[in-house]
């Protein structure tokens, strides 16, 4: 599940750049009249912009994935470039469907609990949730009787 950017990190520093050289050709051609205030306008609205730009840059990759393997569900979080992994027990893993008063899916295991599905809409998250719980109580069934 990934946070939907429709560009990435280097297509954003493409726009801006763009973008900037084409302000600053019209508020150096306003100043070279004697108009500086279009200038200093064009500086603030660019620096602005750029502070928007480098958030919108840093969480374009944000994602969660969540992976069932034998005997261990992995649950990997990116944000702003930092990951963070936890590593649960599937047969002690309890999953509970997003409701009206809980809007994320909730994955608890012996004291872990952890909120997923902030990137996707609300019946994706149903739809994941409902996976993710036949695919522990497969797993779960499957290692009881090895």
């Amino acid at each position: 599940m990934k946070r939907n950017c429709s560009m990435s990190p280097r297509q954003v520093a493409i726009a801006y750049g763009t973008l900037c050289l084409f302000t600053f050709t019209i508020a150096s051609a306003f100043a070279a009249r004697g108009m500086w205030m279009v200038l200093a306008y064009a500086v603030l609205e660019s620096g602005g912009l750029a502070v928007a730009l480098l958030y919108y840059a840093r969480h374009a990759l944000d994602h969660e994935h969540i992976a069932l393997s034998d005997g261990c569900l992995l649950v990997e979080r990116v944000q702003a470039g930092a990951c963070e992994q936890v590593r649960l027990d599937p047969y002690f893993t309890r999953i509970s469907l997003p409701s009206r008063q809980q809007r994320l899916i909730r994955i608890e295991s012996r004291g872990v609990s952890l909120e997923v599905g902030c990137y996707v809409s609300d019946d994706m998250r149903r739809k994941v949730a409902g996976e993710l719980r036949a695919q522990l109580r497969a797993s779960s069934y499957g290692s009881q009787w090895r």
